[in-house]
């Protein structure tokens, strides 16, 4: 109320709200450039040639950005002991980057492997100071850019396809990055975007209308599709049954009962020979029954496993223990992956890592104000356990796959600093309320 016989102030601009909590620019910019550095390239390299050859501009401008990311961290954060107790979840995410790290001592290829622990060291390092220093809405931030990143890349791969081998030709990719690559790329972002489709509950963590959702998400399945990669297809399946199971509670159950078999049943109608042709991509009986020759690696590799079955060979020797054999690098599969690098404690430490992660997160959907987050997470943590059957990222530094791991750790860090659901009021016992009882 103004005094009688004076008039209002003119107000020409409204108020500014209060600005929402963040962390600064540095929680949303990091974690994406030690994805691009890491799987984003401009020239195509021989697996050869990435265990024993020389490092390039591309390998140099990869390890300054690391480089940037860890004195950005000295000089913003400082080197100082934990404030705070640390809890089981990091404790098991530090355990496993240092002791994959340390593998590196004993590696064949020491070069590969201190540039890899160094780097895994690093992208833990970022992942700590987001689980203890970021708020959710950072995290969302960085969510909506990464969808915003893939949706450039399909726009990129569709305007100018850039030169494939035999093998990838006729399956969708963008830049030099493989097709496998890609296809985890958009099986995050298609997640991402559904998870925010369906939070009715929470819009607040929306920043885009969902028009934009809608078209984001039919965009992202087509080029998934595109690139014939029959892992990361399934893997994406299953994270958003598991999403939409966990999201929105008994209700989201209902739904994927419900939708799940009237879209099944669709599909199975209308596109079985579309299906069954993307499941067969043109190979044949023999490949399919080894599931593309992995068969074969994964016995070599169990032969590799039993000559160093308790430390593992070291980091990075699975890329070029089998080159000479069959051709391939690297385990294609994150749990064979961990044995031959990594050896029975490796293993075993990456099985505690995911156990403890997916235990946190099962916890936190029990909790309303944290049930959209938390079922995301276990949609891409189950999206990323399906897919590691046939890839070795998760259990691999500096790649999408290994980092989204850590940065699914510091996710779950910063919902179990926001807290759960509020205690009832019935709940609180008369002497926590200051009262005395008359």
């Amino acid at each position: 109320m103004t005094p009688r016989g004076q008039f209002p102030r003119p107000i020409l601009l409204p108020r500014r709200r209060p600005p929402v909590r963040s962390a600064g620019w540095w929680a949303v910019v990091l974690p994406l450039a030690l994805m691009l550095a890491s799987d984003y390239k401009l020239r195509s390299r021989d697996v050869d040639q990435s265990v024993g050859g020389s490092a390039d501009l591309t390998v140099l401008v990869e390890i300054a950005i690391y480089g940037f990311a860890a004195l950005y961290l000295y000089y913003r954060f400082g080197l100082r002991p934990p404030s705070r107790p640390t809890t089981g979840l990091l404790l098991a995410a530090w355990g496993f980057a240092a002791y994959v790290a340390m593998s590196a001592l004993w590696s064949p290829y020491p070069a590969l492997g201190v540039v890899r622990g160094v780097q895994l060291l690093i992208t833990m390092s970022v992942a700590y100071v987001l689980a203890t220093r970021a708020e959710p809405r950072d995290l969302h931030r960085l969510a909506h850019a990464f969808i915003a990143i893939v949706l450039a890349s399909i726009a990129i791969g569709v305007a100018h396809p850039f030169p494939r081998t035999s093998r990838t030709e006729d399956r969708f990719n963008w830049l030099f990055v493989h097709p496998v690559i890609a296809a985890v790329y958009l099986a995050v972002a298609v997640l991402l975007t559904a998870s925010y489709l369906i939070r009715i509950e929470t819009p607040e963590h929306r920043l885009w209308h969902p028009v934009i959702y809608f078209g984001a998400l039919a965009v992202l399945s087509g080029a998934l599709v595109a690139t014939g990669t029959r892992g990361a297809a399934a893997g994406c399946a299953a994270g958003m049954l598991v999403l939409l199971a966990t999201s929105r509670g008994p209700r989201g159950r209902v739904d994927v009962v419900v939708l799940g078999a009237a879209v099944a049943a669709l599909a199975v109608l209308a596109f079985s020979d579309k299906i069954l042709a993307f499941v067969a991509r043109g190979e044949t009986a023999e490949k399919l029954a080894s599931l593309n020759s992995r068969t074969e690696l994964w016995a070599l590799a169990m032969r590799a496993y039993a000559e160093s079955p308790i430390y593992g060979r070291g980091l990075g020797a699975s890329r070029g223990l089998f080159l000479e054999d069959i051709g391939l690098g690297g385990g294609h599969n994150a749990f064979v992956n961990a044995l031959v690098d990594n050896g029975t404690v490796g293993a075993a430490v990456f099985a505690v890592l995911l156990l403890t992660l997916a235990f946190v997160l099962l916890l936190m959907a029990r909790h309303r104000r944290l049930r959209t987050d938390a079922g995301l997470l276990l949609g891409l943590l189950a999206f990323f356990l399906v897919d590691s059957v046939t890839t070795e990222g998760l259990a691999a530094p500096a790649n999408v796959s290994g980092i989204w791991l850590l940065l699914m750790v510091a996710w779950a860090e910063v919902l179990r600093r926001q807290g759960g659901d509020p205690v009832p009021a019935a709940a609180v016992r008369p002497e926590h309320t200051g009262q005395a009882i008359s």
